[in-house]
C-alpha cells in the first residue's frame, strides 16, 4: 500500500493545462506586424529623402559606342557608392545605392559598369582618380583588402564605388592597372 499512496498524491496534484488566450496572441502578432511595417516604411522614407538631398548629382554617363578593347574584365558584386573618404555616406541618387551583380570592363576610354537589374554607368578615364583595396563601404564590411574601391569625379563631387570580384585574387591587378592608367592620364593632361 505504501507504493500506491505516492501515485495517488501525484495524480491529485496534476492540473489541466491553461487554455490558450487566442485574442491576446492575435493582438500581439498584429501589433508586431504593424511595428515591422512602420520600421520598414520609415527606412524607405529615409532612403527617398537621401535621394532628394542628392538630387544635385547630374545624370550618370553611359558608355560610348566605341570604347576600345578591354584591358581587364571582372565579374562580381557592386556594393554601392559613397562620398569619397566617408565610407558610411551612401549615395543613392541615380541608383548608385542599389547593390547588384556587376560586370566591369576597363578600356582606354574608361570603366564600364554593367549591372543587371540596376542602372548601368560609365566612368570616363579622365574622371578616374584612384583605385585601392579596402575593407568596407556603406554597410558592407569584409576582410582587409577584400573590396576594390574606385574613386572617381562626377558633378564636382568625388565618389568611391565598391566592387568585389568573384575571384578576389584579381583585385591587385585591377588596382595596379587602374592606378597606372590614372597616372598616365594625369601625365598626358599636364603636357
Amino acid at each position: 500500500m505504501t507504493s500506491v499512496a505516492p501515485v495517488i498524491l501525484l495524480a491529485a496534484e496534476k492540473e489541466s493545462a491553461e487554455v490558450t488566450d487566442w485574442a491576446a496572441r492575435v493582438g500581439w502578432v498584429v501589433g508586431l506586424g504593424l511595428f515591422v511595417a512602420l520600421v520598414y516604411w520609415l527606412m524607405r522614407e529615409g532612403w527617398k529623402w537621401r535621394g532628394t538631398l542628392q538630387s544635385d548629382l547630374p545624370a550618370l554617363p553611359t558608355a560610348p559606342d566605341e570604347s576600345g578593347t578591354a584591358r581587364l574584365t571582372l565579374s562580381g558584386r557592386y556594393h554601392g557608392s559613397t562620398t569619397a573618404g566617408q565610407w558610411l555616406d551612401r549615395i543613392v541618387a541615380h541608383g548608385l545605392g542599389t547593390r547588384s551583380r556587376v560586370e566591369l570592363t576597363l578600356t582606354d576610354a574608361g570603366l564600364d559598369v554593367v549591372r543587371p537589374g540596376a542602372a548601368d554607368f560609365f566612368v570616363p578615364a579622365a574622371a578616374l582618380r584612384e583605385a585601392r583595396l579596402d575593407k568596407g563601404i556603406a554597410g558592407k564590411v569584409l576582410t582587409e583588402g577584400g573590396l576594390l574601391v574606385v574613386t572617381w569625379a562626377h558633378g564636382g563631387k568625388l565618389i568611391d564605388s565598391g566592387f568585389r570580384s568573384d575571384h578576389a585574387a584579381e583585385h591587385n591587378e585591377w588596382v595596379d592597372t587602374l592606378n597606372d592608367m590614372i597616372n598616365k592620364t594625369e601625365t598626358e593632361g599636364a603636357r
